[in-house]
Formats: structure tokens, C-alpha cells, sequence
């Protein structure tokens, strides 16, 4: 089973960012223009929450707040869970998959190393079939 890091490295390790102070209109234009689904929320290289379109959904639009006006950190997700870069698609997939999970940071010697989605895991697992496939295949009319 791949690691995380061979996704990252796959992928890119691009982690887009906003700190806690800046508006949740700022945060869902940055989505908008990054075409991704959640930022994560740093004060200078510490990570501090995650704010995703599911956040902005569930905490400003229902609650009727007003985004240029609402900091990020009033709608943040506080207590972010994290993987390294070590851990394997599996485990990071059922992490994901148990706790309802879109996005997940991947944080290494304490710092920020990347961000991976469910997306990502899905094309790994889907891109690992494939190779195996291709294998049994040249097994079988090697034989």
C-alpha cells in the first residue's frame, strides 16, 4: 500500500492557507480561486484549524452570518486531526471515511507538509488497481 508521501509527491505538496483574523469571505474567494475544498488556518507556521466549504455552509449561510464581516476563526474547525506522511493510504482512508473527513492535513516534525483529500486517496487506491491489474494480466499471458 502506497504512503501518504508518495500521494503528496504525486500530487504536489501545495497547502493553501489563511490566518484565524482574516474574513470567511477572504477564505472562500482563496477556495474559489485554489479550487479546493477546505484552507487550513495558520498563525505564522503553527496550525491552528481548518475552515472548509462544509464550515461555510453549516455556520454562515444557515446561521445567516455575514462572511466579509465574520473572522475565520469563529467558524474554523479548532481541534484538527492530522496524519504524517509515513502513514499508508489505507489508514488514512478509514481515518477519514470513521470521522467523516474531506480533508486532512499531513503534518510531519510539526510542521505542515501537504494536505490530502479523500479525492486523492480514492485516485491512489484507483491508480494502484490498475498497476495490479495490468500485472496479473502479463502473468497470465506470459504463462
Amino acid at each position: 500500500m502506497r504512503s501518504i508521501a508518495h500521494v503528496l509527491d504525486t500530487k504536489g505538496r501545495d497547502a493553501w492557507r489563511i490566518k484565524p483574523e482574516d474574513s470567511v469571505y477572504n477564505a472562500i474567494k482563496i477556495m474559489a480561486d485554489k479550487d479546493a475544498g477546505a484552507l487550513l488556518v495558520m498563525e505564522d507556521e503553527k496550525l491552528v484549524g481548518i475552515i472548509s466549504e462544509r464550515d461555510y455552509a453549516r455556520k454562515m449561510i444557515l446561521t445567516g452570518r455575514s462572511s466579509p464581516q465574520t473572522p475565520v476563526s469563529q467558524i474554523m474547525t479548532k481541534s484538527v486531526l492530522y496524519v504524517r506522511s509515513d502513514q499508508t493510504v489505507e489508514e488514512c482512508m478509514t481515518l477519514m471515511t470513521e470521522k467523516r473527513l474531506r480533508h486532512l492535513p499531513v503534518v510531519d516534525e510539526g510542521q505542515v507538509t501537504g494536505v490530502i483529500s479523500m479525492g486523492d486517496l480514492v485516485k491512489s487506491i484507483i491508480t494502484e488497481q490498475k498497476i495490479k491489474i495490468e500485472q496479473l494480466e502479463q502473468y497470465i499471458t506470459a504463462g
